[in-house]
C-alpha cells in the first residue's frame, strides 16, 4: 500500500502525521484518511508529502507500480 511508504519513511524521520500535516498544510484528518486506505491522496498531495520528507516523487510512484 501506498501509505506504507510514507510510514516507513515518516518513521525514519521521526516525524508524526500531525508535523506532516503542518508542513504539509493537508489537513491532519486528510492524512489520517490516506493512512488508513479510506481515501488515495491527490498527486498534488502526494507532491506536497514528497516535499515535506524530502524525497522524490519517483520513491511513491514505484511503489504504486507494484
Amino acid at each position: 500500500m501506498l501509505w506504507e511508504n510514507v510510514q516507513n519513511i515518516l518513521d525514519n524521520k521521526s516525524m508524526t502525521i500531525y508535523r506532516l500535516s503542518r508542513e504539509t498544510g493537508i489537513n491532519e484528518n486528510t492524512l489520517y484518511s490516506y493512512s488508513r486506505g479510506i481515501s488515495e491522496p491527490s498527486f498534488k498531495n502526494m507532491a506536497k508529502i514528497a516535499d515535506a520528507l524530502d524525497v522524490s516523487l519517483d520513491i511513491f510512484r514505484e511503489e504504486v507500480r507494484k
